[in-house]
């Protein structure tokens, strides 16, 4: 059985942000069997001795598959599709190119926007809007980019939904409540064809349970 360690409380604002959300939508896209762990983050549980072995940077999501701990969330997807055979190609050059758009979610369009999270849900929007600026111009770029891969394909890196559409869409997520996705009709569209999927509404509506919180209320 799997063990998923997830968000038990964390701070409103984050909530319906946080990774182990991408995580619990990969288990429910393959049908694995998996159980939650909640993590007090609020009460700095993920700052203890115990799950500081678990996690060296103390940071959640992490799995345990009967003894195996693996975090960072990316490679936590990836590794379930190895395990379980979906959402990845079975050959040598469609899972390099899925681990490809996985790389490419987080290091490459997840800089510009999640700084462009923070600073309209922390740091304030009035106080870095010379920063701001930078970055719009930067998100753009890689927005674009996106918008020319999706040139007549449904999904980022195969012919078929894998985890590498997880991670992209939940990076795109990030920047739901601005107009940054506007512009971009293919990216926009390949935004709401993922979070249609019947394993998204599952996985969301789990999360929110276990917070507390009406499924409903997170955009």
């Amino acid at each position: 059985m799997i063990t998923l360690y997830g968000f038990g409380r964390v701070n409103d604002k984050v909530i319906g942000e946080t990774r182990d959300l991408r995580v619990r939508w990969a288990l429910e896209e393959m049908g694995l069997p998996y159980q939650v762990h909640g993590v007090d983050h609020t009460g700095g549980e993920h700052r203890s001795e115990g799950y500081g072995e678990k996690s060296c940077f103390n940071q959640i999501p992490t799995i345990d598959d009967d003894g195996f701990v693996l975090s960072e969330s990316g490679a936590i997807l990836i590794y379930l599709a190895e395990k379980s055979g979906k959402l990845i190609p079975k050959d040598f050059e469609g899972r390099t190119r899925v681990m490809q758009w996985c790389f490419a979610a987080q290091a490459t369009v997840e800089l510009p926007i999640a700084e462009i999270q923070m600073i309209h849900g922390f740091f304030g929007v009035d106080k870095n809007k010379e920063r701001l600026v930078f970055l719009t111009s930067w998100a753009n770029r890689v927005l674009g980019g996106l918008e020319k891969r999706l040139n007549t394909r449904e999904w980022i890196a195969c012919e078929d939904f894998t985890v590498a559409d997880i991670l992209m869409t939940c990076v795109l997520r990030e920047i739901r409540k601005t107009d940054l996705m506007k512009p971009y009709p293919r990216v926009m569209g390949y935004y709401e064809r993922a979070l249609a999927r019947p394993a998204w509404t599952r996985a969301l509506t789990a999360y929110a349970l276990a917070l507390g919180k009406d499924p409903a209320t997170i955009p």
